[in-house]
């Protein structure tokens, strides 16, 4: 990884043991020293630059004077933060810009000529035509490592159509696999977006390591449409080799069964996988007590009972249906099959094993201290860190000043409302 990563940081002697792993945890986080202007909004763009903020890279989100990125304004439950704003900005430094002005722009070139990396995550052309496009930001830094993310992706017939999650899940196939035989359904989550930001993130990384080799940036264009298609998993193979389009299951597995959540007798689900022929047969033995069922031949491969169903869930739902989740929640456990939940949201925050991992955590913002989910990577010489929410361009003023800009000129583009 780049020189900055991999070069110890003068510092002053530590006073103690604990302070000298707490410095050198610090500065050595993975992405120390690297620098993205972050020309972001909503939600898949700020996903995957919030990736690399939480491993210490500096990001700097450019926002619009007086408004900042709309996602701010999509509700006010944190205390008056949107809470889609205080999902993906943390870490982050915000910079109010107004880009259709010459003033503003010239800032960001300036940052560009510096920086890591240059995000964009506006429709393709509209950064070009702002002056913010690849071929211009790698002139003024050939080493910038610029990553455009968008819908469909920077060409093809649908290069500008307009693009949000629920579009591309429909698109993509998603909806087509998604809910029951008689009604499709999206995921919960928004899944295309989520997808594309960690690509994005990847990419970066990607290329900053390729840059170490090559001393060169280049270009990344993701899009939320290959993204999801890339996560189609067993579907195409199914029907490039036996002409099948997927049908929709509900909680169930398309291609295994006994495979998902099953309703108990006091209304609770059982969540449970039976993925091999040595779990078939424990499960049929010594967790429902049916061993008749293993001289079935209807039910006695994985493509038997995939072909036959209906049968064997009816049979399966009724078995269920006649004790409590928790006696086979027990059998299950001693059985020693795969089992597990089904959790709302309030139980989800308080399950032992995220309290377990410290994955609530807490950070500063214009409102106080907020919980935030923490990072899913563990890394033990980088450790996440979990820094402030920014307020709406608080960080304008020193960023300015890092680039050069005096107090006249920084008073001077305020009156131009350039900043």
């Amino acid at each position: 990884l780049p020189s900055a990563i991999c070069s110890p940081r003068l510092r002053t002697k530590p006073s103690n043991r604990r302070e000298t792993m707490m410095q050198e945890q610090i500065n050595h986080r993975a992405l120390e020293g690297i620098q993205v202007v972050a020309f972001e909004q909503v939600l898949s763009g700020p996903l995957g630059t919030c990736l690399l903020a939480d491993m210490g890279a500096e990001v700097i989100k450019v926002e619009r004077p007086g408004v900042g990125d709309v996602i701010r304004h999509c509700d006010s439950v944190v205390r008056g933060l949107s809470s889609g704003y205080v999902w993906l900005n943390r870490n982050k430094r915000s910079l109010t810009v107004d880009v259709k002005k010459d003033a503003g722009r010239e800032i960001l070139h300036r940052l560009s000529a510096k920086a890591d990396v240059f995000f964009e995550n506006y429709a393709p052309g509209v950064a070009e035509r702002l002056g913010l496009g690849y071929e211009k930001l790698s002139r003024l830094n050939p080493r910038l490592i610029y990553c455009s993310l968008s819908g469909y992706g920077q060409d093809g017939p649908y290069r500008d159509v307009k693009a949000y999650d629920l579009l591309i899940q429909g698109e993509a196939g998603i909806i087509a696999t998604t809910g029951y035989p008689d009604k499709p359904a999206k995921a919960g989550i928004a899944i295309a977006d989520i997808a594309a930001g960690m690509y994005a993130a990847l990419g970066i990384l990607f290329a900053l390591y390729q840059r170490e080799k090559s001393g060169r940036g280049q270009l990344i264009d993701v899009s939320m449409f290959d993204s999801i298609l890339s996560w189609l998993g067993y579907f195409p193979h199914h029907f490039w080799h036996a002409g099948e389009e997927p049908a929709r299951v509900g909680m169930r597995h398309h291609y295994v069964t006994p495979y998902g959540p099953y309703l108990a007798k006091d209304g609770e689900y059982v969540n449970l996988a039976v993925a091999t022929a040595q779990d078939w047969k424990v499960f049929c033995r010594d967790v429902i007590e049916c061993p008749d069922l293993l001289a079935d031949q209807r039910f006695a491969t994985v493509e038997g009972r995939r072909e036959n169903r209906k049968v064997l869930e009816e049979m399966i739902e009724k078995i269920f249906l006649e004790r409590d989740h928790g006696e086979w929640m027990d059998r299950l456990k001693k059985a020693a099959l795969p089992y597990g939940e089904v959790r709302g949201i309030a139980q989800v925050l308080a399950h032992p094993q995220a309290l377990a991992r410290k994955l609530i955590r807490e950070v500063d913002s214009p409102v106080g201290r907020v919980p935030v989910i923490g990072s899913a990577l563990r890394m033990s010489d980088s450790p996440a860190r979990y820094d402030r929410i920014p307020d709406l361009g608080e960080d304008t003023e020193p960023i300015l000043k890092e680039l050069g800009y005096d107090d006249n000129a920084i008073e001077s583009l305020r009156r131009d409302k350039a900043i």
